[in-house]
């Protein structure tokens, strides 16, 4: 299914469009594995003065690449998923019936800034993508939304009563992965298991783990990024 052209603006996603698609789709761990530091905040430097940069050129590593883009959603002034659709994302992710439940929040998803909207849909499309490899990178939509979802939806993490529904949050972000052709490319619903996100404790002492820890056995070596792979018709890694 071909997907419409990127939008207009200096979105992270706006690459070149000869990408290591193959290679990055395929790295274990990726997004869980951290890269160099150093050749994160090169990527992000150079990115800010040239959003047609060539990483291969570069010679840095998929997972550095990786954490350039968690860090570009994490240092923006506001979350992507925008604070005052916080509540009702969490409403409608406790709803039931899961026909119901995505239609809810695809009618929130609505409400995005056209900007946000756009980035998001480009963002959950590509976490789609990786998924679909997972039984090679180890990076289901579970996994994909515990590495995803405090950066693209911030919330306090100072507040306590918070704690009690990380996991609603991380639900409402692994949602949106699983179910992406139905949100913004007009699909059909995808058959997974039919969880819904547990309420918060009725016992306000009693708080969730704020994070599920990924069972994943050792991460790989660093991959370089290789030239001379296949287009990404995305233009994102």
């Amino acid at each position: 299914m071909s997907l419409p052209p990127p939008p207009p603006g200096p979105l992270p996603l706006r690459r070149r469009r000869r990408r290591p698609t193959v290679l990055g789709l395929c790295t274990e761990g990726l997004y869980r594995v951290s890269g160099n530091k150093t050749d994160q905040d090169n990527i992000q430097k150079q990115f800010d003065q040239d959003h047609n940069i060539s990483l291969v050129s570069m010679e840095v590593t998929v997972n550095a690449v990786a954490g350039a883009l968690k860090a570009f959603f994490a240092d923006l002034p506001d979350p992507l998923i925008p604070y005052s659709l916080h509540p009702e994302l969490l409403e409608a992710a406790k709803i039931l019936d899961k026909a119901e439940r995505l239609h809810a929040l695809k009618e929130i998803v609505k409400k995005f800034h056209p900007v946000n909207y756009d980035v998001f849909r480009y963002i959950i499309t590509h976490l789609n993508r990786v998924s679909q490899h997972n039984k090679v990178n180890l990076m289901t939509a579970d996994n994909l939304s515990i590495c995803f979802w405090p950066t693209l939806m911030r919330p306090d993490f100072e507040n306590r009563e918070f704690l009690s529904t990380t996991k609603i949050h991380q639900s409402v972000v692994e949602t949106f992965i699983q179910q992406c052709q139905f949100f913004f490319y007009n699909g059909e619903i995808v058959e997974t298991a039919n969880t819904v996100a547990p309420p918060p404790p009725s016992n306000p002492g009693q708080l969730v783990e704020p994070m599920v820890p990924l069972q994943l056995p050792p991460p790989l070596q660093p991959q370089l990024i290789q030239p001379q792979l296949q287009t990404d018709p995305l233009g994102i890694i």
